[in-house]
């Protein structure tokens, strides 16, 4: 089993009356009430409901790329919060701008605040990428395309700053100067200042747009290529705050020996990890020799029995083996459903239905079963003490003459006055 005790805290909360004495012998009940690692997933199937269908042609395809509305809303956002205090919204600009200087904007921003009043980590995905940009960009030159993204950037996280402060500034740079799938102008300015200077354009945008955001490097191709541009871009002094590990497993689970090695390379930057996108099928898996997960196509993709039970074993390996490395700050599974999933694979961990599948329920048993604290009843040693052994996070104290709630992330004691005469 994975070692998962760098995660847990020793957290100390120090009763004391107002005068200051330590409370020998205080009873207290304590619950956990969040993590302080992401547990995420994406949050496209919301957005209709939360915020309204699309008044942009073109604007659906915002959720439909790996998300739809979903049969019954209340009862997925219930199941989603039950599990997930992270999420990621979809920022694609074919989508997000259909028609120029017409976006998107009011509803990812409705969507984005009704996640934050929920105390829900939110990741705008992505500012800069060749995939599912707007067709009205050929008609532009080099030097207009990369003056429209400037500002397509630096407006996105100016208009959104203190409501998202997470994002993935530029997404899959590696193959970006040589994609051939569809024509884009991202792809062609990417082959006249190349990968760096690309990367370069986004975080400084970003950056300039909102100094306190977090930006973070996005890749799936895990090769060696990806090490040289993350070196490369940090030669040339490029700020980044995280790096992003996508792991679509849509072709099998990789295993713990292989996910920990790839968690040891990347940790080897001395930069947090984000495990940004990973997924775990729970039907049949893709054929080995498909290079391009988006050309295996097939009329039905069922989720099925053998395939649920499967991928319930696999995402607790997974989720252990990750959160073993202490560099992994989160991880989100791109998917909750298989109503609308990225390209059809029965990848969600509810099924089209909305019905659980074991691997919910096998990651509810760790999420908030195995790594989650009470509500239980300590006591406090002499020096008025109360020991939480637990995951670093946020915890309800409640002695019965004071209660409050702290943030647990190291031994480092935190004190809670209790006036005895309150009760």
């Amino acid at each position: 089993m994975s070692d998962l005790s760098q995660r847990r805290v020793g957290g100390r909360v120090r009763l004391v009356d107002p005068t200051g004495r330590p409370l020998a012998g205080a009873r207290a009940r304590v619950e956990q009430t969040a993590h302080a690692f992401g547990f995420g997933n994406i949050g496209f199937d919301f957005i209709e409901w939360i915020a309204g269908a699309p008044d942009i042609e073109g604007a659906r395809e915002l959720e439909h790329f790996g998300g739809a509305l979903a049969l019954d809303p209340e009862r997925l956002a219930a199941d989603y919060l039950e599990l997930f205090n992270a999420v990621t919204l979809p920022f694609y600009w074919r989508g997000y701008e259909p028609r120029r200087g017409q976006t998107d904007e009011a509803r990812l921003k409705r969507t984005a605040e009704w996640f934050a009043a929920r105390d829900v980590q939110i990741k705008g995905h992505p500012l800069v990428w060749h995939t599912l940009t707007p067709s009205w960009l050929l008609d532009l030159s080099d030097t207009e395309v990369e003056d429209v993204l400037r500002d397509r950037v630096h407006t996105t996280v100016a208009n959104f700053a203190g409501v998202i402060d997470l994002w993935d500034a530029i997404n899959e740079a590696v193959i970006l100067p040589v994609f051939t799938a569809e024509e884009n102008a991202v792809t062609r300015l990417a082959q006249s200042k190349g990968r760096v200077e690309m990367v370069k354009l986004a975080f400084e945008s970003a950056r300039e747009a909102n100094p306190d955001a977090r930006l973070v490097l996005n890749d799936f191709d895990l090769s060696a290529d990806y090490e040289r541009l993350i070196a490369d871009c940090l030669d040339a002094g490029i700020q980044i705050d995280a790096l992003g590990v996508q792991t679509h497993m849509h072709q099998g689970f990789r295993g713990e020996e292989q996910i920990a090695h790839i968690l040891e390379r990347f940790a080897a930057f001395g930069l947090p990890l984000q495990m940004t996108e990973t997924t775990l099928l729970s039907g049949e898996i893709m054929p080995p020799e498909i290079v391009d997960l988006n050309d295996y196509i097939v009329d039905e993709w069922p989720s099925t029995p053998e395939g649920e039970a499967r991928q319930a074993d696999e995402i607790v390996r997974h989720y252990r083996t990750v959160l073993a490395h202490p560099a992994v700050e989160s991880l989100t599974y791109w998917g909750i459903t298989d109503h609308g999933a990225w390209l059809g694979a029965p990848a969600g961990l509810l099924r089209a239905d909305g019905s659980r599948k074991p691997a919910y329920d096998a990651l509810h048993s760790l999420i908030r079963g195995e790594w989650w604290v009470g509500p239980t009843d300590l006591t406090a040693d002499a020096d008025g003490i109360v020991a939480i052994d637990g995951f670093a996070g946020r915890y309800r104290v409640d002695s019965g003459a004071a209660s409050a709630v702290v943030e647990l992330t190291d031994a480092t004691p935190v004190e809670i006055v209790v006036d005895p005469d309150a009760r």
